[in-house]
């Protein structure tokens, strides 16, 4: 912990500046429903600049409340820019409710000076903010910060040495850990690398540059994700962009290029009340549940709401929810308004069920059922008496199975008809008999996989679907493993299938789904041992799976 220097300049008579916020923010202010009513009118500052850690001017709008009074202040800084959506979500929102709203580009992005770096400044550079907020006469010096994805890494980054004013955080489906951003089980999230290199380069650029780039991936994805080697393949739709390649070409979690990366520590020692928000379907879902486990054990007051969201909608169509979320939580730290906070640390949506549920703590202390498969292609929770062979199944990574849904940052998100996917010839499925009476699956899903491969290199991706009467198979979650095997002698691997809350109703089916991958959401195995970022050889698999495999569902509580 270093020292800090935290005097705050005594406050003076501050005229307020006469600006109103954006005509485009005012715009989509005016659209949303459901948010509660105005409070303040809203004043802009925009432009100021705020020295960073190293002397760089980082471009900074200021929003408040056109009210005479003292109004904490919230900290929302940004890769993307400062226009819409930030504007006005948090300058113009959070200013109409009582607050003062800071927003500002980070480093080397949106007017700001200096070179944008993944990770390696945002620690200084929030300190370096606090401090001139200290200087500022209308600071209060009660402070609370707030923000989505890479805005929820810029929190943690400064709560690894929380300056004596932040009171509280709110983290929106956020990013402590940039290796398991691009990483994952072995393999790389190449869409959602993909995803990341796009909004980080463009979106800081205003609409036209981000359009135009997001139509040129669109358009030249086929040929990017199926390109050999895949190594800067990108370029062609995202010109150079020195940090994804280096995050694509670094699959160790161990590699010194990750040394700092992860801010996973901030929680372990936080007394900052912090509020996480993620949704099922969120690419970042697993990063709030491991920050909650954290702050709870750290004895950190703390609460987390998971919605039926993915990456993107929590904040679109979950807004009214998230936001009601956020602001009893900035109101109760900051301004000692308890009254909007609810009972329990916890609240979950309960697929299937459609309903939201309180519980104690996450995930819930509940018992393990195991559905083990058969060769008749069912899933029962009998323990079998059958030994050796159950299905093998060809995986060609020149036609790779391909992702449907899931948990993507792109649109394509989420629950998805895999009926399509499920009737390809590299697709294992082993379902349920209909359910006699409802289940539900409330906590963290895994697979224990008995597999084996003819040349000891694979990626096995299994998938928990709820089939209804119709026939129609959706995605609940899902997980992936890279595989190194002895030949034909079966390894045992165990999957995280990351969390649910689900109920599967009277008359649906439980379905485990094993392949050999999901691309383009990750990168194909080569099957050769190569990179997949570096391969340009490609050799198909058989995989084969043995008895003694078995999905791990948490019993749910009523």
């Amino acid at each position: 912990m270093t020292p800090h220097t935290h005097d705050v300049v005594p406050r003076s008579h501050w005229a307020a500046p006469s600006g109103k916020p954006p005509l485009s923010s005012r715009l989509m202010r005016a659209t949303w429903r459901g948010l509660p009513a105005k409070q303040h009118d809203v004043g802009w500052e925009p432009g100021l600049e705020v020295p960073a850690a190293d002397g760089s001017l980082l471009r900074t709008d200021h929003y408040f409340p056109r009210t005479k009074g003292d109004f904490p202040t919230l900290l929302v800084r940004s890769p993307y820019g400062r226009g819409v959506p930030w504007s006005p979500l948090f300058g113009v929102l959070f200013a109409e409710q009582g607050f003062h709203v800071v927003l500002q580009s980070c480093r080397g992005t949106g007017g700001s000076g200096g070179r944008f770096d993944l990770w390696r400044n945002e620690a200084g550079d929030g300190q370096a903010t606090v401090a001139w907020l200290r200087q500022q006469p209308w600071f209060t010096g009660t402070l609370g910060t707030l923000g989505p994805s890479y805005l929820g890494y810029v929190q943690w980054a400064l709560a690894l040495d929380p300056p004596p004013e932040l009171k509280a955080m709110v983290v929106h489906v956020g990013l402590h850990d940039p290796h398991a951003l691009f990483h994952s089980g072995g393999a790389l999230l190449h869409e959602n690398a993909l995803a990341v290199g796009l909004g980080v380069k463009y979106q800081h650029q205003g609409m036209k540059p981000m359009v135009r780039a997001t139509l040129r991936l669109q358009r030249r994805l086929r040929e990017i994700t199926s390109a050999r080697p895949l190594r800067r393949a990108y370029e062609s739709a995202l010109g150079e962009v020195p940090w994804l390649d280096a995050a694509m070409t670094h699959p160790d979690a161990d590699d010194p290029h990750w040394d700092g990366a992860s801010v996973a520590a901030a929680a372990e020692q936080l007394a900052v009340p912090t509020c996480l928000v993620t949704g099922w379907h969120d690419a970042l879902a697993d990063q709030s549940f491991q920050q909650f486990d954290r702050l709870r054990r750290a004895g950190c007051e703390s609460s987390l709401l998971v919605g039926p969201w993915t990456h993107t909608s929590a904040m679109q169509q979950g807004w009214p929810e998230v936001f009601a979320e956020t602001l009893a939580w900035l109101r109760a730290h900051l301004c000692g308004d308890r009254a909007g906070l609810r009972p329990t640390p916890v609240r979950v949506h309960v697929g299937g069920e459609d309903a939201w549920r309180d519980l104690d703590d996450w995930p819930p202390a509940t018992a393990t059922t195991d559905w083990f498969p058969a060769t008749e292609g069912t899933l029962s929770a009998q323990t079998p008496v059958e030994s050796g062979p159950l299905a093998t199944f060809r995986y060609d990574p020149d036609d790779p199975t391909p992702s449907v849904g899931g948990r993507l940052l792109s649109r394509a998100a989420g629950p998805r008809d895999n009926r399509k996917l499920e009737a390809r010839e590299d697709v294992l499925t082993f379902t349920s008999a209909p359910l006699a009476e409802s289940a539900d699956v409330v906590g963290p899903v895994s697979a224990r996989l008995r597999i084996a491969t003819d040349t000891g290199h694979a990626d096995v991706f299994v998938r928990l679907c709820d089939v209804d009467p119709q026939g129609r198979s959706l995605n609940i979650c899902d997980g992936l493993m890279r595989l190194r095997t002895a030949g034909q002698t079966p390894s045992e691997v165990t999957v995280p299938m990351s969390s649910t809350a689900h109920r599967f109703a009277a008359g649906h089916r439980i379905r485990l789904q094993i392949s050999g991958g999901a691309h383009p959401r990750y990168a194909r195995s080569p099957g050769t041992g190569e990179s997949s970022v570096e391969a340009t050889h490609l050799q198909p698999v058989h995989l084969t799976v043995h008895s003694g495999t078995a999905l791990t569902l948490p019993q749910g509580t009523p």
